[in-house]
C-alpha cells in the first residue's frame, strides 16, 4: 500500500478562527496558527473531546522530549507568548511516518495486523461501526436509514474524526472478534471537563498535564504496532495521560477506496484499558455518594450547573485533574480574564446502549476556582436549591395523591410521584433558577455573601412558585384538584418561608 493522507498536512481538523470562520487544517498548521484559532469546531461532543486529547498528547510529548520537565512558570510564559512551535514542529516531523492514515505498517490510530490475521482479514464491517451517531447492527438511529450490507462512503477526514471519538467513548460490551467482549473506552459514560482559553494555544496550556513521572507514558503512535497477541491479552493499566488519551480501545483498520474514501473496515477487540481508582482520567470528575465516588455523566434532564460543586474546589467530590492544572496556572500568573470558561462534553451510555451526548460551556468567575471559601459558598447555595426542590417535590406528590382514589395507599403515592416527575415541576424550577445563576456567582466572586444569600433566596422562591403554578395548570380545574390546591397553598408558603425567607421575614425571625 502506498502511504496516503498524512494528518500533518491534509486538512482534516475543524477549527474556528478569530473572525468566526471555520476551516479544516492539518496538524502542522493547527499548531502554527494556535494563537489565531479560538477553538476546535467539531460538532460531535465525543470527537471534540478526543481531538483536544490528541493535541494535548502531542504537545506533552513534544515538550517532554525537548525539555524533560517544566514548571507552572514555564506554562505561564507559554500562555502569554505562545507555544514553542519549533519544538512541536520538530516532534511532528520526527514522527511523520506514524501520521499516515493509510500505511502498510503504521496506519494512524489503527492496527495493521488485522489485514493479515485469519480471524479478521476476510471480515469487513461498515464504517458506521465506529460512528457513535450512525445506525449500526441492531442500533438504528432516527433519520439514518443506512444498512450494514450497503453502507455509504465517508471521506478520510470524517473517518479519523469519528474514530478518535469512538476509541475514547465506546462502551464496553460484546465484540466477538479475538475476544468475546471488551472493556470500555477511557471516557465511556462520562462528562469530560476542559478549561478553555481565548485561543487554542491557551486552552492547551491550561489543560496540559504535568511533566511526566513515567518515561513509558507514550501515545499510540510512539508505541510498537500492536500484533494480534496483545489484542487477546487481559486489560492493562494506562501508563499515564498520553496512553489514556490515545488508547486503541478497539482494533480498527480502514479499507481504502478511491479518492481516500472509506466504506469498510476491519474490526476487533483492542488494547483493553483496566481502570485504576488511584489514577482516574484527567478529564473525569466524580460526585461523592454515601460510600464511593461516582463519575460525572449527563443525566436526562439534569442541567450541568447542578453539579458545579464537583467542578470547583469544595471537597464535595473530585474535580477533573485538568481543572487543577488550570487552577495552578491561575496561581502562577495574574490573569486579566475575570472568567474561566469550562467546557463539559461527552456521551452518556447505559452498558452498551448509547443514550445521549451533550456539550455545555459555563463561565466561572476565576475567584470561584482559586478561592476555596467562595467555592464552598457557591456549593452551599446550589445544595440549598436541591434541598428546596426535594421538599417541593414531596409536597407536590402529596397534593396530587389527594386528587386520586385511595389517596393514602402506597401505590397511589407512587403513581402520584411518577406523574409529578413526568410533569413540568422539575424542569420549570431548575430552568428558572438557572437564569439567576450568573448574577449569583458574580455576587459571590465579589465577596458579598449576605447579598448573595438574599438574592438566591428570592430567586429560588420565585422559581418554586413558578414551578408550582405550572403543576397546577397540569392538574386541571376539577373539584378534587381545586380543593387540593387550596389545602396545599398554605403549606407551600410555609415551606418557602422556612427555607428561602424574604429578607424582611429573615430579620423578623432573628429578632
Amino acid at each position: 500500500m502506498t502511504p496516503s493522507f498524512n494528518l500533518l498536512d491534509e486538512p482534516w481538523l475543524p477549527v474556528r478562527l478569530q473572525d468566526g470562520q471555520v476551516q479544516n487544517m492539518g496538524l502542522l498548521e493547527v499548531f502554527a496558527r494556535s494563537n489565531d484559532i479560538t477553538s476546535l469546531a467539531e460538532t460531535a461532543p465525543p470527537s471534540l473531546v478526543a481531538q483536544y486529547r490528541l493535541l494535548l498528547a502531542i504537545t506533552h510529548r513534544a515538550l517532554t522530549q525537548r525539555l524533560t520537565r517544566w514548571t507552572d512558570t514555564d506554562r505561564a510564559q507559554w500562555y502569554h507568548n505562545g507555544l514553542p512551535l519549533d519544538v512541536i514542529q520538530h516532534y511532528l516531523e520526527h514522527w511523520r511516518e506514524r501520521f499516515w492514515l493509510f500505511h502498510q505498517e503504521h496506519p494512524f490510530m489503527q492496527v495493521a495486523a488485522l489485514a493479515e490475521s485469519p480471524e479478521t482479514r476476510d471480515k469487513k464491517k461498515p464504517w458506521t461501526q465506529i460512528s457513535l451517531a450512525a445506525a449500526s447492527g441492531n442500533t438504528p438511529v432516527m433519520f439514518d436509514h443506512a444498512t450494514d450490507t450497503a453502507p455509504t462512503t465517508i471521506r478520510s477526514a470524517e473517518a479519523i474524526r469519528a474514530l478518535l471519538g469512538f476509541l475514547q467513548f465506546t462502551p464496553g460490551g460484546l465484540v466477538k472478534v479475538l475476544r468475546a467482549s471488551d472493556k470500555a473506552g477511557a471516557l465511556a459514560n462520562s462528562a469530560a471537563a476542559l478549561p478553555v482559553g481565548n485561543t487554542l494555544c491557551q486552552t492547551l496550556i491550561l489543560a496540559l498535564h504535568a511533566a511526566p513521572a513515567a518515561a513509558d507514558d507514550l501515545p499510540a503512535w510512539e508505541q510498537s504496532p500492536p500484533t494480534i497477541k496483545p489484542l487477546r491479552d487481559s486489560p492493562t493499566l494506562a501508563t499515564g495521560p498520553n496512553d489514556r488519551y490515545t488508547r486503541l480501545s478497539r482494533a480498527v483498520l480502514f479499507i481504502k477506496e478511491e479518492d481516500d474514501h472509506i466504506r469498510w473496515l476491519h474490526f476487533a477487540a483492542g488494547l483493553a484499558l483496566e481502570e485504576d481508582t488511584n489514577a482516574p482520567d484527567p478529564m473525569a470528575s466524580y460526585r461523592a455518594s454515601k460510600d464511593k465516588l461516582i463519575r460525572l455523566t449527563f443525566n436526562e434532564g439534569r442541567a450541568l450547573w447542578r453539579d458545579l460543586p464537583v467542578l470547583v474546589p469544595t471537597g464535595r467530590g473530585q474535580a477533573a485533574a485538568v481543572l487543577d492544572s488550570a487552577i495552578n496556572l491561575h496561581a502562577a500568573i495574574s490573569f486579566d480574564d475575570v472568567y474561566q470558561p469550562v467546557l463539559v462534553a461527552g456521551l452518556c451510555s447505559d452498558q452498551a446502549k448509547l443514550l445521549r451526548w451533550r456539550a455545555e460551556q459555563i463561565a466561572l468567575p476565576c475567584s470561584l476556582i482559586t478561592e476555596p471559601d467562595k467555592a464552598q459558598f457557591l456549593a452551599l447555595q446550589i445544595e440549598r436549591s436541591e434541598s428546596l426542590f426535594t421538599d417541593l417535590r414531596i409536597l407536590a406528590t402529596s397534593m396530587l395523591a389527594d386528587t386520586l382514589p385511595d389517596s393514602s395507599s402506597k401505590d397511589t403515592r407512587t403513581r402520584a410521584r411518577s406523574i409529578v416527575d413526568a410533569g413540568p415541576l422539575g424542569t420549570s424550577y431548575f430552568a428558572a433558577a438557572e437564569r439567576k445563576l450568573s448574577p449569583l456567582m458574580e455576587l459571590i466572586a465579589g465577596g458579598d455573601f449576605g447579598l448573595a444569600n438574599n438574592y438566591w433566596n428570592t430567586a429560588l422562591r420565585s422559581s418554586a412558585q413558578q414551578a408550582w403554578l405550572e403543576l397546577n395548570k397540569v392538574m386541571g380545574r376539577s373539584a378534587q384538584a381545586l380543593r387540593a390546591m387550596a389545602r396545599y397553598e398554605g403549606r407551600l408558603h410555609a415551606l418557602l418561608n422556612k427555607q428561602v425567607p424574604r429578607e424582611k421575614e429573615l430579620i423578623e425571625t432573628e429578632t
